[in-house]
């Protein structure tokens, strides 16, 4: 089974959306470190997502890392560190991750690497969402993601529809 390893991001926002529950149909389960846990469940984080994290899912699987946390990544924020830390202790074989500070650091230690709008890609061309929902969806949230990336996302899915 893959071993799949998630910042607090793309749960969040997958969450916000309604689409969470793709995740253990592309993956099975996936595992998250303690400062992830943390920072979905902050006051400012949306009542949503804290009713969410408040009944996991057992798909949902809360890993606290061993390995030393690389002083190199200081500037990214602990959910990220952990996250990292967790995805190389366990040889990840994808880490989610929408933050490009730390998408960069993660894809530097050999990781991979992919974020909300891949997931839900990924989850598109296999028919279980539709993306222009989907990315409809997110435009009413805080999510900020470069418009050009959102644009050929959308392409790729149109072109798939018509095959």
């Amino acid at each position: 089974m893959a071993v799949i390893v998630s910042d607090t991001t793309p749960l969040n926002y997958l969450v916000l959306i309604e689409a969470v529950e793709i995740l253990p149909r592309l993956y099975g389960r996936v595992l998250i470190p303690p400062a992830v846990r943390e920072e979905l469940n902050q006051p400012n984080t949306p009542e949503q997502v804290r009713a969410w994290l408040a009944r996991p899912p057992r798909w949902l699987e809360l890993v606290n890392p061993t390995l030393a946390l690389d002083p190199a990544l200081s500037h990214l924020d602990l959910g990220e560190v952990q996250a990292i830390a967790l995805a190389l202790e366990h040889r990840a074989d994808l880490l989610l991750l929408d933050e490009r500070d730390g998408t960069i650091a993660a894809r530097e230690r050999g990781l991979a690497v992919t974020g909300t709008l891949g997931v839900l890609d990924q989850a598109a061309a296999r028919g279980w969402v539709d993306l222009p929902t989907m990315f409809a969806r997110l435009e009413r949230t805080t999510f900020r993601s470069p418009i050009r990336l959102m644009a050929t996302l959308l392409e790729q899915d149109a072109r798939r529809k018509k095959k």
